[in-house]
């Protein structure tokens, strides 16, 4: 299984117990969901690593409580600490209306309510404090953040996200 074929889920961020239990800080905003996961793939090296799980139950909200098959004790627990977990995209509920995955929708073209075809969505940086849609346009980057208010249709069959920017934001890269 390759990284590009999967979704991030969390990191292993403590042991629980003396028998290999690990905490797990989820990247959701339903927890609820993973509670039915028979395996994960952890991210060792630069592998992923199949992992099945014996037990799983929500702790605390964001953090799930996992027991892996073959982790028995502290030493193995320790060992897969500050981990990442992922699964494969299959596993994803589709998502309809305005509502994407970041994955689902680079390649898509970006058309602005006032300028029409702004670019091609090449990639979203969640890496900043605001999301943004990086666009390319011919030889010019757009930034274009990534606003629920900003989007006015996702139409998944044409491969475009329709958007109505901010006045003057189109203007300051494309003049």
């Amino acid at each position: 299984m390759r990284k590009e074929d999967c979704f991030y889920v969390g990191t292993i961020v403590n042991k629980f117990s003396f028998k290999g239990e690990l905490l797990v800080k989820l990247d959701t905003d339903e927890p609820e969901t993973f509670l039915e996961m028979e395996s994960v793939f952890i991210a060792i090296g630069k592998k992923l690593v199949p992992f099945f799980i014996s037990s799983s139950q929500l702790h605390k909200s964001m953090l799930l409580r996992v027991k892996f098959e073959d982790v028995e004790d502290e030493a193995a627990a320790e060992a897969l600490l500050k981990k990442e977990l992922y699964l494969p995209l299959s596993f994803l509920p589709p998502l309809e209306g305005n509502k994407f995955y970041y994955h689902e929708v680079i390649g898509f073209k970006m058309i602005d309510e006032v300028h029409g075809d702004i670019g091609i969505i090449e990639y979203i940086n969640d890496s900043t404090s605001q999301v943004l849609f990086e666009v390319q346009k011919g030889d010019r980057q757009l930034l274009i953040p990534l606003n629920d208010h900003f989007i006015k249709k996702v139409d998944r069959e044409n491969k475009e996200i329709h958007v109505a920017t901010p006045e003057g934001l189109v203007e300051l890269y494309l003049s």
